[in-house]
């Protein structure tokens, strides 16, 4: 489990990093994608949200791959995977199976280090 928890945190912590610093310095090109998918990409990039969602990325695989911090990287990059999960099941299909890929490795990341979140599923407070 331990080698599993290992490749999980590089690959997921690589991707994150280079597609995090992508946002701002574009050296993969990317091609706009046509219909509604590409009407969302473009508003997200001409409000400069993206610039956001990249430094959170970027963040996030930078904490993953030194191994710091690896609960809150996890903590903030689920809300991005959801996103990104949501964005191809329902715009854009193709890209799909590779964000099935980021979920899983999140979640095998997440199961790992689960102790660290135990106390958000506590029934009750007081």
């Amino acid at each position: 489990m331990k080698i599993a928890v290992l490749i999980a945190r590089i690959l997921l912590g690589l991707m994150f990093l280079v597609f995090g610093l992508n946002m701002f310095f574009h050296f993969i090109p990317m091609k706009m994608p046509s219909g509604l998918a590409g009407q969302y990409t473009s508003a997200m990039m001409q409000s400069h949200y993206m610039l956001f969602v990249g430094a959170v990325q970027a963040v996030g695989g930078l904490l993953l791959l030194v191994n710091r911090y690896v609960p809150y990287a996890l903590t903030l990059l689920g809300p991005v995977i959801v996103n990104i999960l949501l964005y191809h099941a329902l715009m854009d299909p193709a890209g799909a199976p590779i964000a099935i890929i980021v979920a899983i490795l999140w979640g095998i990341l997440f199961f790992h280090y689960r102790q660290y979140f135990a106390s958000l599923f506590v029934k009750r407070t007081s």
